[in-house]
């Protein structure tokens, strides 16, 4: 019985958030209702991950501790800044409009 119970409430935390992603999309791609799309438009992200794959990714580190570790790498490497220059001086130089190409040693 408890066992039953743990997979139905495992299929819920699932299955609602895919359903309701579904219902989303199927809004936000066809227009109908109008106003709905509009705000759902609105209130979207770019770039960011929707409910459905934020559910399952939530799923997979409850089960697999490598998983969380992958979350929290990519949270963190978002908020670090990522400089093209390493404080080094400049050893080449590529010149696209000249056509030229300059190597220091």
């Amino acid at each position: 019985m408890v066992m039953t119970a743990g997979l139905l409430f495992m299929a819920i935390l699932v299955i609602v958030p895919f359903t309701l992603a579904s219902i989303r999309h199927l809004v936000v791609r066809s227009g109908h209702p109008a106003w709905l799309a509009r705000r759902l438009n609105a209130r979207s992200r770019p770039g960011g991950l929707g409910l459905g794959a934020t559910a399952t990714e939530e799923l997979h580190a409850f089960f697999n501790a490598n998983k969380r570790v992958q979350i929290e790498q990519r949270q963190a490497q978002l908020t670090l800044r990522d400089d093209e220059h390493d404080g080094a001086p400049p050893r080449t130089g590529i010149d696209l409009d000249g056509g030229t190409a300059v190597v220091k040693r």
